[in-house]
């Protein structure tokens, strides 16, 4: 059982992080688009199955299967996790500014400059290079 949760974690969280880094990048080009045009639209597409049809299902079931793992195995009290677990928080914020940017530009709201998605594209990144680092190695 654990062994199937362990795939179940790591495809959703794959699905995830793909999502999160792809979003952001979505946004640069979309931040260089006139609004209502064909293309501005058709990004608004794209980021809105992106965030509905594939980023907030994967998001949920990283949780659910991540927090089923961890009380399989009695993680709560150790100093790894914990830290693991405020950055998956941290990666779960970035996921909800990625909701409300999409909103923005589905109102054609152009709030942000291209180099503000340039700079939080990389934030998912260096979370996920934390978060994996604190899982394999167990530093504490």
């Amino acid at each position: 059982m654990v062994e199937w949760l362990k795939v179940a974690h790591i495809v959703s969280v794959i699905s995830w992080m793909v999502a999160m880094l792809y979003m952001p990048r979505l946004m640069v080009y979309h931040t260089e688009k006139k609004p209502g045009s064909d293309a501005s639209e058709t990004f608004k597409i794209m980021e809105r199955r992106l965030l509905k049809g594939i980023m907030t299902p994967a998001m949920i079931a990283s949780w659910v299967f991540g927090l089923l793992l961890a009380w399989q195995n009695n993680l709560w009290a150790q100093g790894w996790f914990i830290s693991k677990m405020f950055l998956v928080v941290l990666m779960s914020a970035q996921h909800g500014f990625c909701a409300v940017w999409v909103k923005e530009f589905a109102a054609d709201e152009r709030k942000r400059k291209v180099v503000f998605f340039k700079i939080v594209n990389e934030v998912p990144t260096v979370l996920m290079i934390l978060i994996v680092i604190l899982v394999i190695i167990r530093p504490f």
